[in-house]
């Protein structure tokens, strides 16, 4: 909670450490998909420390918007756990030969080069995440929780089901990424038409 003195609340709080544990997470669940991956229990590890995160991350939002605990530290490192965590994954599969790495490419230079762009053009406003953006990170996450098991321990039906909602991931994450692109373009023109640059002065002194 803030303070009466109008300090802002402590970085000392539960989503900070929330997002703290996050980041722990990114190295072991490195260790644990990569350090033996044709072990079928440590896959299933590797999938639920990916699924707590997961849920540590839809609860340390909720958490700090409810009870007012929104810091300068959890909006930097909110995010750069967030994709890190889900990078590792994409990284982690690719490097098993599990997942193409065109496909880990791409949305990982989708994800960071839109955060990299929030933060180019916070100066003309906030981009806010939109519901497209949301679905294509529940789809993100629902696709790397069931390919972290391994495929090749599970049915074929679960493959299929695995490979369709990583493919609708795949294209979700590119179509948002240009919509975000056509949105930073439109908030950049809102503002430069709200607030135009002053108009050049010219001198109005000379040589007698």
């Amino acid at each position: 909670m803030t303070s009466e003195s109008g300090v802002g609340p402590s970085n000392w709080n539960v989503p900070n450490i929330l997002t703290g544990v996050r980041l722990v997470m990114v190295p072991l669940l490195g260790w644990v998909l990569l350090a033996h991956p044709a072990d079928p229990v440590l896959r299933w590890v590797s999938a639920g420390i990916f699924t707590l995160a997961i849920i540590t991350d839809a609860v340390d939002g909720n958490i700090a918007r409810k009870y007012n605990l929104v810091t300068d530290f959890g909006k930097l490192w909110d995010p750069i756990a967030d994709k890190a965590i889900t990078g590792m994954a994409f990284v982690g599969l690719s490097i098993l030969g599990e997942l193409p790495w065109w496909i880990t490419i791409v949305i990982l230079v989708r994800e960071w080069g839109i955060t990299a762009l929030r933060w180019a053009i916070i100066k003309y406003g906030v981009m806010a995440a939109n519901r497209g953006g949301k679905l294509k990170t529940v789809l993100q996450s629902v696709a790397i929780i069931m390919f972290l098991p391994g495929l090749m321990f599970l049915p074929q039906w679960w493959g299929w089901i695995a490979w369709t909602v990583m493919i609708a991931a795949f294209v979700l994450t590119v179509l948002t990424g240009l919509d975000y692109l056509r949105e930073a373009a439109k908030l950049r023109a809102r503002y430069l038409a709200e607030n135009p640059p002053p108009a050049p002065t010219t001198g109005t002194g000379g040589r007698g």
